[in-house]
């Protein structure tokens, strides 16, 4: 398997920062460019009991998320990926699985390194067998290999 484009998706919580260390690995062991994907907050999926915002109302909260996300994502770049030459940071908005599965095509990926549970997991029972829903979509219907990593285990 040549493996030239890593795809990792992550949420920046605790544990999809889990993966940093498999991913590093991975790209010096293929000497691969690593697309770091962020993909921000899906709001309108979560209004629908208290009405919807107005699209200025939105599009300021979206502009503020990824302001945030991409200060966050070049930090975890110069702390866990610094042994990484070719990195891409890309921010998009959406729901999180159809957006990996889109960028996997859109950037050729060979392989998608993420891990079992995002956000909101950080206290999930580790000897859970079950996956995160991200997770599940992303195994389902990946047309290239996923390298799962379990966030809990050291």
């Amino acid at each position: 398997m040549e493996v030239r484009t890593i795809l990792w998706p992550t949420d920046l919580s605790k544990n999809s920062i889990q993966a940093a260390k498999h991913v590093s690995s991975l790209a010096l062991k293929y000497e691969a460019k690593v697309i770091l994907l962020y993909v921000g907050v899906d709001l309108l999926s979560m209004f629908p009991a208290y009405g919807t915002p107005s699209e200025g109302q939105l599009q300021h909260f979206h502009q503020w998320e990824l302001e945030q996300a991409k200060k966050h994502l070049e930090a975890v770049c110069a702390k866990e990926l610094k042994a990484c030459p070719n990195i891409e940071v890309k921010l998009v908005q959406g729901d999180a699985a159809a957006e990996i599965l889109k960028t996997i095509k859109e950037a050729k990926a060979d392989l998608v390194i993420l891990t079992s549970h995002g956000r909101g997991h950080e206290d999930l029972d580790q000897k859970s067998a079950d996956f995160g829903s991200v997770a599940k979509k992303v195994l389902a219907n990946s047309p290239v290999p996923v390298h799962l990593v379990n966030p809990y285990t050291k």
